[in-house]
């Protein structure tokens, strides 16, 4: 099963059988937290570092590594199985095992919370917002464990940035960042699960420059953006795709299969000198699943690792 086929059997099954979500896009702010109302106000006195310290995601010789997946629990998607302080603990174990001599390790949850549907739902844009309170969990963990947290956006008919922004209230925390799963933007006549999607680099550029102006009014250290891609035409025009002050851009490859295949798509898809890299392993699919110094031997550029 692909990649999408199983991120949308997964989004079928938690619709069904779990009420951590609500139903489409912008409707699902029943709960919002206080942020919402005033970022300024309500982020007194919150630190503005890094986890770790510092201002630079890749500064002080950081790799990152994740666990992917949803709030609601989970068996196909790693991030979901067990609660965010113990998922932190695994991702600290098997995180290291992925370390160089003098490197240090930035745990990261990524957590989908703008959801592609198979259906148009109450607003036509094929996604759903998981509840804020679900999200403020991982928000709350990630300061307390000392990790970044990943919004993960899969904005169906939405742009990123229409979804972005309604993360706003989460993204002012200096240990939030963005993800943009680019196979499931889909244009005007495609539904998630069908078909794949992709996006232009001049949408990437306005969401990172967003991203940017959040920085700056809020005075918050870089803010990681991951650029999910796992085929060339994933995103049109990548060579576009530009720096921004205080966004720290990561392409991160993403193929299931045997390590011959995965390696195959990376060297097609990833542009290490544009982007620093990432690399996604499929524990479910992946045959067999690579091991740290395989996957650390492909490129120097991969500064981010992901399990789902």
């Amino acid at each position: 099963m692909t990649r999408s086929r199983m991120a949308i059997a997964v989004g079928a099954l938690a619709l069904l059988a779990s009420a951590l979500v609500t139903i489409s896009g912008a409707s699902a702010t029943a709960d919002p937290p206080a942020e919402s109302a005033s970022a300024d106000s309500s982020l007194q006195g919150v630190p503005k570092g890094l986890p770790g310290g510092g201002k630079k995601v890749f500064g002080r010789d950081r790799f990152l590594f994740a666990y992917y997946g949803f709030a609601h629990p989970s068996t196909t998607f790693v991030l979901g199985e067990t609660n965010p302080d113990r998922a932190f603990a695994k991702m600290r174990r098997q995180g290291r095992k992925l370390l160089r001599d003098g490197e240090n390790l930035l745990p990261v949850y990524e957590l989908v919370v703008t959801v592609a549907d198979a259906e148009p739902g109450t607003d036509g844009d094929y996604a759903h917002d998981t509840l804020h309170s679900k999200v403020q969990e991982y928000v709350d963990a990630a300061e307390r464990n000392g990790a970044l947290l990943l919004l993960d956006l899969q904005p169906g008919r939405a742009s990123f940035l229409e979804a972005a922004k309604r993360w706003e209230w989460a993204l002012v925390h200096p240990w939030v960042g963005l993800a943009l799963d680019t196979e499931w933007r889909m244009s005007s006549t495609q539904v998630p699960g069908r078909d794949i999607g992709d996006v232009t680099a001049k949408e990437l550029n306005r969401v990172a420059a967003w991203a940017s102006d959040l920085v700056k009014a809020q005075r918050l250290p870089e803010k990681l953006v991951v650029l999910h891609q796992h085929r060339p035409g994933n995103v049109k025009g990548i060579s576009k795709v530009r720096d921004h002050d205080g966004v720290a851009w990561v392409q991160h490859v993403d193929a299931a299969g045997s390590p011959a295949s995965k390696i195959a798509t990376y060297r097609n898809v990833a542009r290490p000198r544009q982007f620093v890299t990432g690399f996604m392993v499929f524990l479910e699919s992946d045959a067999p699943v690579m091991k740290p110094r395989a996957i650390r031997g492909i490129d120097d550029a991969i500064r981010f690792v992901s399990h789902q």
